[in-house]
């Protein structure tokens, strides 16, 4: 069980006062961060934390508990201005698809009600598995009977979900590997012959659902995209805009966006030319925070041999992109999240490689190139159990998720606030 830390309003007064060493300085940094307590501990097993913003002061906190191979469990958890709820149970099974880089998600609707996907295993091979939602009118006590997330029922890999409130319901992208390996024999029950088959690429697809689980058509955003890297979806005005990592026939992988709503999306265009080539998934993943017309993305890279992470900011809803903005400190893992503050910055969170030390660290910066300077969320491993660190932003902060990859780790949660 997730223990509860401390209260939500006790952390933003903690956060006020609480600055990491190199923050700290006679004059606040414009924009500098503050660090918060640890305010939630899950359990050793637990991995896989991601947020999303709940509405009117909400966070919801998704993770995973149990290992890969065996039954794992599906929880849940919001956060108010009383602090968090006790956590319930979503989905429990041994066919639970547990991954380090492919992670369930919540959406909480107009009207109260939660959505949320799990990845789930339907054939005996490695990645043959599909979305799964279920969706919840009573605050997460009772869910509804799975169902899967596409039309599609092949024996492959589906997933890298990033869900948003839409309309009166939800918005989903998804990589959908329906294309990439198509048994001669498969018989739409699960099972398929490991003989045969046609190779083809990972797409990008969206669809939306409805609060009483109706989906609507699915649209085709991309027909060739990189295999395992998570996809980011922000709303954006009165349309919506998707970023991914993109495969080019000569194996160029850039961030591209598409921006749309509905049936109708634009032509994929890059968020910047960094010029990647790489023969393979890098698992590293864009991500996207906006507000009316104004989006920041933030990506990893490996160009010129060199990792990087790089923000740069969009004013006509992710249509054109500024110059990009590096962040990082000459050795970033990556595994990156952003999220936009009422300024027009935003604060960037990501892994850094240093000798034998990995931390988590965040940055703030602002649309002229301005960048705070780093401040150390925590202590990490570049292992793969280290999970993504993922943020959601409540008012005037922002809460942290991710897994600590010790013998006595787990998911924690701590808040982040502009120092200023």
């Amino acid at each position: 069980m997730i223990l509860r830390r401390s209260s939500a309003s006790a952390v933003a007064v903690a956060a006020l006062g609480l600055t990491a060493a190199s923050c700290t300085r006679d004059a606040p940094d414009p924009v500098a961060l503050a660090l918060g307590e640890i305010e939630l501990t899950g359990p050793v097993e637990s991995q896989t934390p991601n947020f999303a913003y709940g509405g009117e002061g909400r966070a919801v906190l998704t993770w995973l508990e149990g290992a890969s191979g065996g039954t794992a469990s599906l929880k849940l958890a919001t956060r108010d201005a009383d602090g968090w709820s006790e956590p319930v149970t979503v989905h429990t099974s041994d066919r639970l698809f547990v991954n380090w880089a492919d992670f369930p998600s919540a959406v909480r609707m107009a009207d109260g009600t939660l959505a949320a996907h799990w990845l789930e295993r339907v054939a005996d091979a490695p990645y043959a598995y599909h979305v799964m939602l279920s969706l919840s009118s009573d605050g997460g006590r009772t869910w509804t009977e799975p169902m899967r997330a596409h039309d599609d029922d092949s024996p492959t890999e589906h997933g890298f979900v990033s869900m948003v409130p839409w309309d009166d319901g939800a918005a989903m992208v998804w990589l959908d590997g329906r294309a990439m390996y198509v048994p001669e024999t498969y018989d739409g029950e699960g099972s398929a012959s490991s003989e045969g088959g046609i190779r083809g690429s990972m797409s990008a697809r969206f669809r939306t659902l409805t609060a009483d689980g109706v989906l609507g058509p699915e649209v085709l955003l991309d027909d060739r995209t990189c295999e395992c890297c998570q996809t980011g979806l922000a709303r954006v005005g009165d349309g919506l805009v998707a970023a991914y990592r993109d495969r080019s026939r000569e194996e160029v992988r850039d961030i591209a966006v598409v921006r749309g709503s509905g049936e109708n999306w634009s032509a994929p265009t890059h968020v910047s030319t960094d010029g990647w080539t790489i023969g393979g998934c890098p698992v590293n993943g864009p991500q996207l925070s906006a507000e009316g017309p104004a989006v920041a993305a933030a990506w990893f890279t490996g160009a010129g041999d060199m990792h990087q992470v790089y923000v740069a900011f969009s004013e006509d809803g992710g249509a054109t992109f500024g110059d990009r903005i590096r962040v990082d400190e000459g050795g970033p893992i990556g595994r990156v999240d952003i999220e936009r503050l009422d300024d027009g910055s935003a604060v960037v969170v990501w892994l850094e490689a240093s000798g034998d030390r990995s931390r988590v660290l965040a940055r703030r910066v602002t649309p002229t190139g301005e960048t705070g300077p780093t401040l150390v969320v925590s202590e990490t491993s570049s292992e793969r159990a280290s999970g993504f660190p993922r943020m959601t932003r409540v008012h005037d902060e922002l809460l942290l998720a991710w897994t600590l990859p010790t013998e006595d780790g787990g998911v924690r949660v701590r808040s982040i606030k502009p120092a200023d």
